[in-house]
């Protein structure tokens, strides 16, 4: 059992001891830093939060906790109830709220839950608001508020509809040449709130859809990140009912997935490269994904005369560099489609519209919509180390190695090669170096990461 404190919010499996676990009594702790830290950064009479939540087995729960704990502060609530993370961040934006939560772990299994943290524009939190929040979660002096002046909660439950009048709303979203290439698609809700989202969004389309694990029960059929292993239903499905496509998304829906009419998958790094390429044929500009993420998505770029730019990982360092290069379009490999034109946030709803806009105007399938793009093969290995040794210095020494090739130590060190490339993180929390590689085979990208080891522990003395 685990409970993560760190600048992103706080994260862990239900039940357990205080401190250790994600218990009521954490989240209730945690709740009352975020609220004051709304009240000390925003100074009026009086602060408003948006809370929504997926559909895990504890987000009722925790949802109550954080609910009454900022009305305790004095703190009104917009309450979404079930809903998505994009949601939650776009109705920030459209209440004029001063912040807002999202109860969700994301792609975690169902004994985790979590409280992710948004300001008031509807945006992750930096790395400074974290550490503050997370100092607060520690004091004993957050101060509550009288009985005559208790925050009061709000229902709202039309957000999902208002998020899906704003993704239709958007001028790159062709909503007739959708709705004229009458497609067949498969969801895989993962019975959480993108069972609600997506399926309402293809109505709006005019698509014919087929749902797989859509009730929002919380109990999640398979393991809840949209990779190839955990996927074989879809895949099945897909073929069975001779769809065009099927669509994965992750229990918040911020991360998306595609599978081609053959049952095989369009690859999640793929995702946020076909949606850059009709962004860009449409509007040309400037991209920005993370180092991790595929080269791809850089080759796309270039394509449409545009300049890709790279990020530390995590999303709130992602948005912060398309800010600096106002790019256009931008997200994460793990199917996180940034738009800047709707928000800036991670959002599978806006994925979804642009992904079909740009297969209903190309008019072709989703493999071959996949072939005309570059093939890269990820492989995606750690080297635990010893707690004596110096992580930082052995980055250190693998960067000097190769400082005769493209470089990039914001975020590890990344070493761009002219056939594939490395990128070294260490972890924040153990004595690990995550080593991920991309080659034109996987074979290659194997040989490179482990190649890589080799190297690292060579230098360790291990």
């Amino acid at each position: 059992m685990t409970l993560i404190k760190s600048i992103s919010g706080i994260r862990g499996t239900i039940g357990g001891q205080p401190g250790e676990n994600l218990t009521p009594i954490d989240a209730v702790k945690f709740a009352a830093a975020y609220g004051t830290y709304i009240k000390n950064q925003r100074n009026k009479d009086t602060h408003r939060i948006v809370i929504g939540r997926d559909a895990r087995l504890s987000g009722e729960m925790l949802q109550q906790l954080v609910m009454q704990t900022l009305v305790g502060m004095g703190i009104h609530v917009i309450d979404l109830d079930l809903s998505t993370t994009p949601t939650v961040e776009i109705a920030v934006q459209l209440e004029h709220a001063d912040g807002g939560i999202i109860l969700t772990a994301s792609h975690n299994p169902k004994q985790w839950n979590a409280l992710k943290l948004l300001d008031s524009n509807g945006e992750f939190l930096n790395a400074e608001a974290g550490a503050e929040i997370l100092k607060l979660s520690e004091s004993v002096d957050l101060k509550f508020a009288e009985v005559d002046d208790l925050g009061e909660i709000h229902k709202n439950d039309a957000y999902i509809d208002i998020h899906i009048d704003e993704v239709l709303d958007l001028d790159i979203v062709d909503e007739e040449a959708i709705k004229a290439a009458k497609f067949k698609i498969v969801v895989d809700g993962v019975n959480s709130t993108g069972g609600i989202a997506i399926p309402l969004l293809l109505d709006r389309l005019g698509v014919h859809t087929v749902k797989l694990y859509c009730d929002p029960t919380g109990h999640f059929p398979h393991n809840p990140e949209p990779l190839k292993e955990h996927l074989g239903d879809i895949c099945e499905l897909v073929k069975e009912e001779d769809a065009d496509l099927g669509i994965v998304v992750d229990p918040d829906v911020d991360r998306l997935a595609f599978i081609d009419e053959t049952g095989e998958m369009f690859g999640e790094e793929y995702t946020l490269v076909a949606c850059a390429d009709y962004v860009l044929g449409e509007n040309p500009g400037d991209t920005v994904s993370n180092l991790s993420s595929s080269r791809a998505l850089r080759d796309v770029t270039l394509k449409h005369g545009g300049k890709y730019h790279a990020s530390a990982v995590g999303e709130v360092n992602v948005v912060t560099k398309m800010k600096e290069v106002n790019a256009v379009i931008g997200g994460e490999g793990n199917g996180g489609i940034i738009y800047p034109k709707s928000h800036y946030g991670r959002d599978a709803l806006v994925g979804v519209a642009l992904f079909l806009t740009h297969l209903a105007k190309k008019k072709i399938k989703v493999s071959e919509l996949r072939s005309s793009y570059p093939s890269y093969f990820m492989s995606k290995k750690k080297i635990e180390l010893t707690p004596s040794l110096d992580v930082d210095k052995i980055l250190e020494t693998i960067a000097a190695s190769y400082k005769n090739e493209e470089v990039n130590t914001i975020d590890g060190v990344k070493i761009d090669f002219e056939k594939h490339w490395v990128h070294l993180r260490k972890s924040n929390t153990e004595p690990i170096i995550r080593i991920y590689t991309e080659a034109f085979s996987q074979a290659e990208a194997d040989q490179v990461a482990d190649a890589m080891i080799a190297e690292i522990k060579e230098i360790a003395g291990i």
